[in-house]
């Protein structure tokens, strides 16, 4: 997958010397040693990550962590006090005044916490202000408004004051000014966060819908953990200006660095982070057509299992309890008479939380290729052991 942005040991200093400072940072002085012994406030502490093309990269950090000076060194409102960022292989950090605002204009948009609609202007007019000022024709920034409303279901509003819009919408209107310029990149400084928990959950999922359709390359910052493992495609976690863990939302929540991110997680229903391919097993089957009960029954022996799948030309055909096997060898029936085929079965990407009415029923889950046959197996008890807490430091 093709990489869209890079920061390469990043260091922000704020007040004085910053080449002293960084150099106090790398000889390994503290945050707050440095503040005591320069006045110096350290914002960022050699950073370095990659976001791909594509990918919602999500940032998160309680206030004074770095998440905001970070976001805003990408798109060259700050720039660092050392280190590189590249967007498209082009160092924001070092580029001409011209070469960033030609970055700026055709790669990157940037959707703030707070609205600032103007509220004497219609949605459409807020929309393509931006395209105003870069000096779009009337016709083309009408045209262009309504295609960014379109994608954020607001352009029966286009006409509409910001008054007369709910919070959740004057957002999308923000959002829709950010796509209206056709970025690449969307930065995103806490959008959500002085939404109604109601209308902040609604909103996280229309970014997500909206991020499957087109497929943007978002940097979004938040202080909500919960936000993050909803969004995040990949999730940094910052303290004191650093990074202290990077990784999907399974690994952060299964296996936390430290236990600064343990106490994040601690409290997160990891029944809606984990999916099922998480917990589940290399398949095991017999085909149907190849086997008789006294055969199955040997398999599931061999294999110490109570219930095994079957499946026919390939595809999945149902599952076979060793109870089912036996009393078909008893009674002398064919083995396929014996066969559920009322299967409990989940895609791989399924939520645990999904899988709980399947596990209730005790018998293994199928999780399914794609094309009918079998990707794999989830044991209804490693469905409640992977959501006890005793294995938060395991690898996953």
């Amino acid at each position: 997958m093709k990489t869209k942005i890079t920061g390469n040991n990043l260091y922000k200093i704020f007040g004085g010397d910053a080449a002293e400072a960084v150099a106090l940072l790398r000889a390994g002085r503290t945050k707050d040693e440095i503040f005591a012994a320069t006045g110096q406030t350290v914002g960022v502490h050699d950073v370095s990550f990659s976001v791909a093309e594509g990918e919602i990269f999500v940032v998160m950090g309680l206030s004074g962590s770095g998440k905001s000076t970070l976001v805003r060194m990408i798109n060259g409102l700050i720039r660092p006090s050392a280190g590189e960022i590249l967007i498209d292989g082009i160092d924001v950090a070092a580029c001409s005044g011209e070469a960033l605002r030609r970055v700026r204009r055709e790669k990157v948009a940037m959707v703030f916490q707070h609205f600032a609609l103007f509220p004497h202007k219609t949605v459409a007019q807020n929309v393509s202000f931006g395209l105003k000022i870069r000096g779009v024709g009337k016709a083309e920034r009408r045209a262009r408004a309504h295609a960014a409303l379109e994608q954020v279901g607001l352009a029966a509003r286009a006409d509409s004051y910001p008054d007369e819009l709910s919070g959740g919408m004057q957002q999308r209107v923000g959002l829709a000014r950010g796509l209206a310029s056709g970025p690449e990149v969307l930065l995103m400084d806490e959008p959500f966060s002085a939404l109604d928990p109601l209308i902040r959950g609604d909103m996280q999922q229309e970014l997500l819908e909206l991020q499957r359709r087109l497929k943007k390359t978002i940097v979004f910052i938040t202080h909500d953990l919960t936000e993050a493992l909803t969004l995040g495609n990949t999730i940094a976690i910052m303290r004191n200006g650093a990074m202290v863990q990077t990784g999907t939302a399974q690994e952060i929540v299964g296996a936390p660095a430290d236990d600064y991110v343990a106490a994040f997680t601690r409290d997160i229903d990891r029944s809606l982070v984990f999916t099922a391919a998480s917990v589940a097993e290399a398949p095991e089957a017999l085909d149907i057509g190849a086997v008789d009960a006294e055969g199955a029954l040997a398999r599931m022996e061999a294999l110490g299992l109570d219930a095994i799948h079957v499946v026919e030309d390939g595809r999945l055909a149902g599952i076979l309890t060793w109870r089912a096997a036996h009393a078909a060898l008893r009674a002398g029936t064919p083995l396929g008479e014996a066969v559920l085929r009322d299967v409990p079965a989940a895609p791989p990407q399924a939520r645990l939380f999904d899988l709980y009415p399947l596990a209730s029923a005790g018998l293994p889950i199928a999780l399914g290729d794609g094309k009918g046959g079998l990707a794999g197996v989830v044991r209804p008890q490693a469905v409640f052991a992977r959501l006890s807490r005793k294995d938060a430091r395991e690898k996953v």
